[in-house]
Formats: structure tokens, C-alpha cells, sequence
């Protein structure tokens, strides 16, 4: 049994025309054709499909049938790729990158990395986007290497001669732990009184920053990639730890967690820089995201 013939792309334009204004006469309008032309191509797209796609004999007007329904469907699809890919080319043609790989510090506020998606989405809908979120030094090792092609990195105390930065605001460290661990204990705690209680710290997996410590008071410490393991392990009264004051504004207002007063370490400000490989210089669509995130720190 011989299958179905495919349609063109005219002829599914046409029959989506038809559906879109309601007769025969409407579409050869909108798509300048006489109404004997749209009349002749439907009839072609049935006779290629095997299946009739309007009832013309019960109704003045053309009316999808069954099959027409289901037709739809699928031909709407076909269109609106057929119109992501013309948009596509497009951008390419002028320069617009196929696809933006961001690396992100896991420290940045989810607020910020959420606003700066949605107006990505809506600005860039035909560039593709592949995130990584990383801590400390992973974030540049990630650029270094061209596995992304822009990062919003934490601090570093490194200097990478092929990495330009450039400084886009921060986020506000603070010392926590749940209201039952010691040191939440006391109003003002004793100096030293921190490095005697087990410290929940970020690690590094990056080969940039190995076996550096940022921000580690005590003598004992429990290391961690994820930040909410961090957070859980928090709330749980499982050690002390510094973390993003968004991240934890509300169990301070609730009572779960406690902001710590330690002599060593009360707060402190983590800086955040866009960065991308001197060679390889931000492209339209990457270099608007980049502005995005400078612009939330004004």
C-alpha cells in the first residue's frame, strides 16, 4: 500500500491560512492568490495525503474534519519550526551566536540569575543556552578551558592573563547555624570560640584555586561542592558555616537559622566579576547577558 505524498511548505502555509480566515476567498486575499488557486492547492494537499481536510458540503464555509483537526496539529508545528530556523539563519548572518555557554558562581543570588534567564529568553529566543553552575574557581577553569563562553565568578586571588574580568556587583556573607548549635548560643562569642566547632565549608574543584581555603576559621571543617547540602546541614545544627544572606533571610526571620557573632568573621562582601577569555571576546547575545548582570548591581 502506497503511503501518503509529503506536502510542500507552501501548500501546509496555504491550508493554515484558510483555517486562520475561514474560507477559501479570505486566504487568497491575505496570500494574494485568486480563490481558485487556494481552492486547487487544498485539493492537491488532500489528494497527496489521502484524507479530506474540509467539509465543503454540509457548510457554506470550509470546516476542518476529524482528520483536518489532527493535520493541524502537526502542520502548525511544522510551521513554527520552519519560522525558528528562518530566525535562526538570520541571526546567524548578522553575527548572533547559535548557542551562549554561561558558567555561574553557586554563590550568586538565585533572584539574579532567574531575572537575568527570563530577559535572556525573551531578547535571544532563537540562542540556545547551556548553564553551569559552579563554585570558586571551577567557574574560571570553566572559561579557561572554552567549556563556557562567559562566567560571573567569585573572588579569586589569582590572576589569569587570559581571563579579562570586570566587577558586577556582590553578595553578603554571613556567619549562621541553628539555634541550638553553641556558638548560637551567646550573644557575642569569645574570640577563637569558632575554630573549636566543626565549619561547613565550600570546596573547590577546580585546579586554579586546589587546597586553598577562603573564609575557614576553624581547626575542623566538612567540605562540599553543593551549597544546599550546605544550607540543609545548617538547619539541621550540623556545624556553622558563612552563607549568601538571600539564602537564608527567611530562616533568619523565622528562627531557624542564627546570624553569629564572631569576633574573626561577622560578615563580608563575595565579589562577583564577568569574565571571558581575551581571545575570545562575547558575542551579541553574550555580551547583552553580561550587561544584564552589571546592570542588577546598580
Amino acid at each position: 500500500m502506497q503511503g501518503p505524498g509529503a506536502p510542500s511548505l507552501d501548500q501546509l502555509k496555504t491550508f493554515l491560512t484558510v483555517v486562520e480566515t475561514g474560507s477559501f476567498a479570505a486566504a487568497g486575499r491575505k496570500l494574494g492568490r485568486a480563490t481558485s488557486a487556494i481552492s486547487y492547492a487544498i485539493a492537491n494537499l488532500e489528494s497527496q495525503l489521502g484524507l479530506p481536510l474540509f467539509d465543503r458540503e454540509s457548510t457554506r464555509k470550509p470546516v476542518l474534519t476529524e482528520a483536518g483537526k489532527a493535520v493541524l496539529s502537526e502542520a502548525c508545528a511544522v510551521n513554527s519550526g520552519i519560522d525558528h530556523l528562518l530566525a535562526k539563519v538570520k541571526g546567524l548572518l548578522s553575527g548572533l551566536e547559535a548557542e551562549v555557554a554561561l558558567a555561574v558562581d553557586i554563590m550568586l543570588p538565585t533572584e539574579r540569575l532567574v531575572d537575568a534567564m527570563r530577559a535572556f529568553e525573551a531578547e535571544f529566543p532563537t540562542v540556545a543556552l547551556r548553564l553551569h553552575i559552579e563554585a570558586l574557581g571551577a567557574v574560571t577553569q570553566l572559561v579557561r578551558d572554552g567549556v563556557a563562553t562567559i562566567g560571573i565568578s567569585g573572588p579569586l586571588d589569582v590572576r589569569i592573563a587570559e581571563i579579562e574580568t570586570s566587577q558586577i556587583g556582590g553578595v553578603e556573607l554571613v556567619p549562621v547555624a541553628a539555634p541550638s548549635h553553641p556558638l548560637a548560643q551567646n550573644r557575642i562569642n569569645a574570640p577563637g570560640a569558632a575554630r573549636d566547632h566543626v565549619q561547613l565549608v565550600l570546596s573547590d574543584r577546580s585546579s586554579l584555586t586546589e587546597g586553598r581555603d577562603f573564609g575557614v576559621l576553624a581547626t575542623r571543617s566538612w567540605r562540599m561542592a553543593d551549597l544546599s547540602t550546605k544550607h540543609a546541614l545548617l538547619l539541621a545544627g550540623i556545624g556553622w558555616g558563612n552563607m549568601p544572606e538571600p539564602m537564608v533571610r527567611a530562616d533568619l526571620a523565622a528562627g531557624r537559622l542564627k546570624r553569629l557573632d564572631i569576633p574573626e568573621w561577622r560578615s563580608g562582601n563575595y565579589v562577583f566579576q564577568a569574565i571571558h577569555r581575551t581571545d575570545t571576546p562575547p558575542g551579541p547575545a553574550a555580551a547583552w547577558l553580561i550587561k544584564r548582570f552589571s546592570g542588577q548591581s546598580a
